[in-house]
């Protein structure tokens, strides 16, 4: 069938203002994560930490018992703008979610085909776990973190990795193509989230171990447990469906190649995500391996993602080649 012009001019339109609405929310929640209260009650709750560790060895008082502060009138504008934040990111997540749809009616067929349509929708299931998370954490000054990435990606992929709306190849005609590439799609956007959280971690522990280090970011992170939980939580969703996808890639491999794997480089790399991250679940559940050792091996996971996604696919070349730019 041919391909629609007129919608996949919209969907273009429509991730552009996304990308747009989301820069714009990633304003508001930097200053949330500057001005308002929840980062300064971080840094009371630091700083008291602090004091009663300095004293005679009583012990030290918990976040729960120290009263937060009456919040400033500055603060609570911070507050109201990073709730503003929040509601253009989801019109953000919105206008993302047309972009995908349009461009699937475009082309007639999953819109998951090469480069652009991959990272547009892998982007856009980051903003919707996001957007999860926040509802079950009190973590929405944090999104400016989780936002960064996301616009970055959208930047990239929209400008250098553009592709215009066309048939796939004859080798990506199958229904894998929805099965496959829809669980590597959401295995990675979710990924991108405890990716994230344990770099926060990171900053966080180490402030805790010395309070020297990062004075100004780490007093105004949620506490290392927090950031742990959600790395830890979220990961543990992503990561059966990661599994799922790598196994249904077995399978079509086979169907289409006649070898279930033949240690092609996007293979490889995407079993080498999968092995740190089959590490990281179980570092994070044995006592010996919590804490920073599990969050570096949860980041050099997200790091094989990430390395897989754009190394692998535009330099390297293998059988997984016609998923580039084409």
């Amino acid at each position: 069938m041919p391909i629609n012009e007129t919608l996949s001019r919209y969907s273009d339109w429509s991730y552009t203002t996304a990308t747009a609405i989301y820069v714009l929310a990633l304003l508001f929640f930097l200053v949330e994560q500057s001005f308002g209260a929840k980062g300064r009650q971080a840094a009371e709750r630091q700083k008291q930490r602090v004091r009663e560790l300095a004293g005679a060895g009583g012990p030290s008082v918990t976040e729960d018992v120290i009263p937060p502060a009456a919040p400033s009138a500055r603060q609570g504008r911070a507050e109201r703008i990073g709730r503003m934040g929040a509601s253009l990111m989801v019109l953000g997540v919105v206008l993302h979610f047309s972009a995908i749809v349009l461009r699937g009616f475009a082309t007639h067929r999953a819109p998951w085909g090469n480069m652009y349509e991959y990272g547009m929708a892998v982007t856009f299931v980051a903003a919707v776990t996001w957007l999860v998370v926040i509802r079950k954490f009190p973590v929405r000054h944090l999104s400016g973190f989780m936002l960064l990435p996301v616009v970055i990606l959208m930047f990239v992929n929209g400008t250098l990795l553009y592709t215009i709306a066309a048939p796939v190849q004859p080798a990506l005609q199958s229904y894998w193509l929805v099965i496959h590439v829809s669980a590597a799609v959401i295995a990675s956007g979710v990924f991108m989230v405890p990716g994230v959280a344990s770099v926060l971690y990171l900053f966080r522990s180490a402030h805790d171990k010395n309070p020297a280090k990062f004075p100004r970011m780490g007093p105004k992170l949620p506490e290392a447990a927090v950031l742990d939980r959600i790395a830890y939580r979220m990961t543990i969703i992503a990561f059966p469906i990661f599994t799922f996808g790598v196994l249904c890639g077995a399978v079509w491999a086979e169907a289409a190649w006649g070898r279930f794997w033949g240690w092609d480089p996007k293979e490889t790399c995407a079993f080498v995500a999968w092995v740190f991250y089959a590490a990281y679940l179980h570092s994070r559940a044995t006592a010996g391996w919590r804490g920073t050792r599990a969050a570096v091996i949860n980041v050099v996971g997200f790091a094989a993602m990430v390395f897989n996604l754009f190394f692998i696919n535009l330099v390297t070349t293998g059988l997984h080649s016609y998923a580039g730019l084409g």
